[in-house]
C-alpha cells in the first residue's frame, strides 16, 4: 500500500483536505469522507487515510479497518488499461482463474495490484453478464470473449505497441519535428 504518489495526487490530496472541513468530525462520516476521496484520487492512498483519521480524530488503523471492510474501496491506483477477469459461474467453469493467473504472470502482479508504470490492473470480478463469450476478461471496457490463456501474451502486446505507436505520432506531430 505504499504506493508513490504522483504530483497530480499530491495536489489533489491538498484539495482533499480543504474539503474535509465540510464534514463534521465525527466517526459516521468515515464512509462519505472515504468515498469521496476514492471519487477524487480513484484510490485511498496511505496518506489519503491518515488525513482522514487525523481530520475525525480517531487511529489510521481504525480507518483502514473500515475501509477494507468494504470492496467497494480501492488501495492501489488503477492502471490506465484495467483489466478484468470474470470469475462468474460460466467463466469460472470454463477456466477464468487459470486466464486470471495468466494475466498476473504476465504483468507480474496479483489481483487488486497495478504495475509499477501504472498501466495495467488485475481485478476478479463476479459475472459480467456475458456467459455466453466465457471465459471473459474486459480491457478497458472492450470486452474479450472466449478468452484462451494463449491469448492473453497477445492483448498486452497489442495494448504496449499501440501505446508505442500513439507516442511516435505524438512526437511526430510536435512542432518542430519534421
Amino acid at each position: 500500500m505504499n504506493e508513490e504518489l504522483t504530483e497530480e495526487e499530491k495536489e489533489a490530496l491538498k484539495h482533499i483536505a480543504l474539503k474535509l472541513e465540510t464534514f463534521e468530525k465525527h466517526r459516521g462520516n468515515l464512509i462519505p469522507i472515504l468515498q469521496m476521496v476514492q471519487n477524487n484520487l480513484a484510490y485511498l492512498p496511505s496518506e489519503a487515510l491518515k488525513i482522514v483519521a487525523q481530520h475525525l480524530g480517531i487511529i489510521e488503523s481504525e480507518v483502514y479497518g473500515v475501509a477494507t471492510f468494504y470492496n467497494q474501496f480501492r488501495f492501489h491506483p488503477p492502471g490506465k488499461y484495467p483489466v478484468k477477469v470474470c470469475l462468474g459461474t460460466a467463466c469460472h467453469v470454463k477456466a477464468g482463474d487459470i486466464i486470471l493467473e495468466n494475466f498476473e504472470r504476465k504483468l507480474e502482479i496479483s489481483d487488486g495490484e497495478t504495475t509499477p508504470d501504472r498501466e495495467f490492473s488485475i481485478e476478479r470480478v463476479a459475472c459480467v453478464g456475458c456467459c455466453a463469450l466465457a471465459p471473459v476478461a474486459i480491457i478497458d471496457e472492450t470486452v474479450h470473449g472466449h478468452m484462451a490463456p494463449s491469448k492473453v501474451e497477445g492483448l498486452i502486446l497489442r495494448i504496449k505497441l499501440q501505446e508505442e505507436i500513439e507516442e511516435r505520432e505524438k512526437k511526430k506531430n510536435e512542432p518542430g519535428q519534421s
